[in-house]
C-alpha cells in the first residue's frame, strides 16, 4: 500500500460522509454521555450470532454490526461489497480490500474530534494534553528531580497505542522510549527549542507524545502524526508492511538526533561530540584494537554506537563452546542451568579477540607491510542507556530465518569485564574480577524488553516495561497488562534496554 493511505476510501467519501461518520463515532464508538453508552450497550450486538464480544465492527455503509473474530463482518462485506468497517472498541477503520486497518487523514481528524468531545462530556478535561509549565515549575523540574512521589499503585505513564496497520514495530519502540527516565524528564521539562518548519519536527511530536503518555489518560493513543513523520523522514520505513523494530529504533534515534542537534559550538563528552539529548543518553564509544601478529603493534580506533548487536548460537556465524562460570557470567548472576546461553556469553563473544586470517591482512604501521592481525572490540565509554540487539533475524543469499535460541538476561548487569580498561589491566597482570558494591560506574538495571513472536514472515512485537523498581507491564499495542519478573526474564528477548544505576530515581 502506498504511504498516501488506502485507495478505497473514496468510495465512502460521497454525500454527507463526514456527518455520517461523526454519527457512528458519537453513538457507537466514543460514547460520551450515559444515554449514548446505554444505547451502545443495547444496540451493538452481532447481527449474525447475537454476541457482544469478538471485536465488533460496524459497516460504514449501512447499520450492520458483526463479529470480526468470527469473520461475520467479512461475510457481510463480501455479500454487500461494503469494503469499510469501523472497530467499535478502538475506532480504527478496516478495509476488506486491503485486508488491513487503514490511515486516512480526514477520517482520523474526525475520530480525534469526536473522541475529545466524548472525553469532555465525561469530565476528562483537555488541560492535561495542552499543559505547559510556568517558569517557576520549570525551575522546580530542573532542581528537584525527586519532586513527585510515585505510589505503588500509580499508573501514570501507562498507555496503549493503537495499531495503525502492522505498526506494532513502532509501538514497541515508542513504549521503550517513553519509559526512558532521562528522555522522559527532558521532554516533560519542555526543553526542546524547535527551529524547524511547523509540523515537520519529530522531536516536537515526541514531546507531544510524552505529554499524552503522562497526562493521566487511560484510553489508547492514536500515533498517526508520529507515523506520518516517520514515513516523511525515513522513507525506507514508509508503507503498511511489517518492519523491523531494531531498524525503526536506529532510524528514530537518527532523525531525533538530526532534529534536536545542538549547534552552539560546544563539544559534548561523548564519541559523537554532540550535545543533543539523544547523544547524551544513547551514545557510547566502541574501541577497536588491531594487533599485528609480527611486531605486536596495536592500532586503536574509537567509534560511536547507539546499540550493540550480538550474535546468537544457532546462526551461521560460529559460536564458541560455552564455559559456565566464565569471565563475567558469575558477576552478573546469570544461570547456566540446562545449558542456556546468557547475555554475558554473547558479550564475551563480542569482545573476544578475533584472528583476521591471511585473506584480511592489514598494513601495519610498525612493519610497514601487510601482516596478519587480530582484532578485539571493547567498551571505551558506556552510554547512559545501553541497548543490546540480539540478532534473531538472519538474512543471507541462501538463508532467511528467525533464530529462536533462548538467551538468559539479568535484571542487573555489570559491564566492567567488557571495558577497555579491564582489558588493559588484564594485560598488565593487575586485573582481578571482584564485585565492588560502592562502584556503580558500569552497573545497569533492565527497564525495557522488546519481544518478537512468530516467524520471519509473520510476527508480532510486544514490549515489557518497568514502571517502578519491581513492577513490570506488558504492552501489546492498545492492551496493557501487569507482568511478573518471571514473565520478563523467560521471554524471548529481541531488544534489551538497560539504564545506568547511578542515574536512576528512587
Amino acid at each position: 500500500m502506498s504511504p498516501a493511505g488506502c485507495p478505497h476510501v473514496n468510495s465512502f467519501k460521497v454525500d454527507n460522509w463526514k456527518q455520517n461518520l461523526r454519527v457512528i463515532y458519537q453513538c457507537f464508538v466514543w460514547s460520551g454521555s450515559a444515554e449514548t453508552r446505554k444505547r451502545k450497550a443495547k444496540s451493538c450486538i452481532c447481527h449474525m450470532c447475537g454476541a457482544h464480544l469478538n471485536r465488533l465492527h460496524s459497516c460504514l455503509y449501512c447499520v450492520f454490526f458483526a463479529c470480526f473474530a468470527k469473520k461475520h463482518i467479512h461475510e457481510h462485506a463480501k455479500s454487500k461489497r461494503h469494503n469499510l468497517a469501523i472497530d467499535l472498541l478502538y475506532g480504527g477503520i478496516y478495509c476488506f480490500m486491503c485486508q488491513d486497518y487503514i490511515y486516512d487523514k480526514d477520517m482520523e481528524q474526525i475520530a480525534k474530534e469526536e473522541q475529545r468531545k466524548a472525553w469532555k462530556m465525561q469530565g476528562i478535561g483537555e488541560k492535561y494534553s495542552t499543559w505547559e509549565p510556568t517558569k517557576r515549575e520549570l525551575e522546580l523540574l530542573r532542581h528537584n528531580p525527586k519532586r513527585r512521589r510515585i505510589t505503588s499503585n500509580c499508573t501514570i505513564g501507562l498507555r496503549g497505542l493503537i495499531n495503525l496497520g502492522n505498526t506494532c514495530f513502532m509501538n514497541c519502540i515508542v513504549q521503550a522510549l517513553t519509559h526512558t527516565p532521562l528522555l522522559r524528564d527532558f521532554f516533560l521539562s519542555d526543553r526542546h527549542k524547535c527551529e524547524m518548519q511547523s509540523n515537520s519536527c519529530l522531536v516536537c511530536e515526541m514531546s507531544q507524545l510524552f505529554q499524552e503518555f503522562y497526562s493521566g489518560h487511560r484510553s489508547p493513543h492514536i500515533p498517526f502524526r508520529l507515523l506520518h513523520l516517520v514515513w516523511t523522514h525515513a522513507r525506507h520505513l514508509a508503507g503498511y508492511e511489517q518492519q523491523d523494530a531494531h531498524e525503526f529504533l536506529i532510524a528514530a534515534l537518527d532523525v531525533l538526533h538530526r532534529h534536536c542537534k545542538d549547534d552552539n559550538g560546544k563539544k559534548a563528552n561523548n564519541p559523537n561530540h554532540c550535545n543533543c539529548i539523544i547523544d547524551q543518553i544513547f551514545t557510547g564509544g566502541l574501541q577497536s584494537d588491531v594487533t599485528c601478529q609480527v611486531c605486536h603493534g596495536v592500532s586503536t580506533t574509537i567509534d560511536p554506537f547507539w546499540d550493540i548487536s550480538l550474535d546468537l548460537p544457532g546462526s551461521s556465524t560460529p559460536f564458541w563452546p560455552l564455559s559456565p562460570g566464565g569471565d563475567g557470567s558469575a558477576l552478573n548472576g546469570e544461570s547456566h542451568t540446562t545449558g542456556a546461553t546468557t547475555l554475558t556469553d554473547c558479550l564475551r563473544r563480542f569482545t573476544r579477540p578475533e584472528h583476521l586470517g591471511s585473506s584480511a591482512k592489514i598494513k601495519c604501521s610498525g612493519c610497514h607491510s601487510y601482516q596478519e592481525s587480530t582484532k578485539q572490540l571493547t567498551m571505551k565509554k558506556l552510554p547512559i542507556v545501553a541497548c543490546f540487539h540480539l540478532k534473531r533475524f538472519e538474512h543471507s543469499a541462501k538463508l532467511r530465518r528467525k533464530i529462536t535460541t533462548y538467551v538468559s538476561f539479568p535484571l542487573e548487569l555489570d559491564m566492567t569485564p567488557f571495558m577497555a580498561s579491564s582489558k588493559e589491566s588484564r594485560m598488565n597482570g593487575q586485573y582481578q574480577q571482584t564485585v565492588d558494591p560502592f562502584n556503580n560506574d558500569n552497573k545497569y538495571s533492565l527497564f525495557a524488553v522488546v519481544n518478537h513472536q512468530g516467524t520471519l514472515e509473520s510476527g508480532h512485537y510486544t514490549t515489557f516495561i518497568r514502571q517502578q523498581k519491581d513492577q513490570w507491564f506488558k504492552c501489546d499495542d492498545a492492551i496493557i497488562t501487569k507482568a511478573s519478573i518471571k514473565d520478563v526474564l523467560d521471554s524471548e528477548g529481541y531488544l534489551l534496554f538497560y539504564h545506568k544505576q547511578f542515574l536512576e530515581y528512587e
